[in-house]
């Protein structure tokens, strides 16, 4: 079950913090991402190292086809607002992603394994009642497999 690897000390950020507190919490905690909350403390988004990456890089180019001088984008056109808005944000909330996976307590850990691989994640915040009790990271799964062996 989910609880019983999950780390229930979770560092979390609020979502009004700048991008800068935000890179020191990271930092100070040797974490490569963390869970927004609310002044609730309800779960809004997760925010990651790749995230802050954004502010220091360019907004990838959409996809585009040039005819008789007219632009026909055919992807990324989306992306490519997604990183001008990130590129531009100085709080959490604008950059982190709010379209979150989460699990329950009573999850089986082959299931939370399993939303990591498809959803390609690192970490996946547990949820009870609308309260975060806990966050469980590849290396708790690798760490529980190693015990089992």
């Amino acid at each position: 079950m989910a609880r019983e690897i999950m780390n229930k000390n979770v560092i979390t950020v609020q979502e009004e913090a700048t991008i800068e507190e935000v890179a020191g919490i990271l930092t100070d905690n040797n974490v490569s991402g963390a869970p927004v909350v609310n002044k609730e403390g309800k779960l809004v988004g997760i925010v990651t190292e790749e995230d802050l990456l954004h502010k220091k890089t360019n907004p990838r180019v959409p996809g585009f086809l040039n005819i008789l001088g007219a632009f026909i984008y055919i992807s990324g056109v989306e992306r490519y607002r997604e990183d001008l808005k990130k590129l531009a944000a100085t709080k959490v909330f604008e950059i982190m992603t709010t379209e979150v996976v989460t699990v329950g307590g009573d999850t089986e850990i082959e299931r939370v394994a399993g939303l990591m691989v498809d959803h390609d994640i690192k970490r996946l915040p547990v949820v009870e009642n609308d309260a975060l009790i806990g966050i469980i990271s590849r290396a708790d799964i690798v760490r529980t497999i190693a015990r089992q062996a």
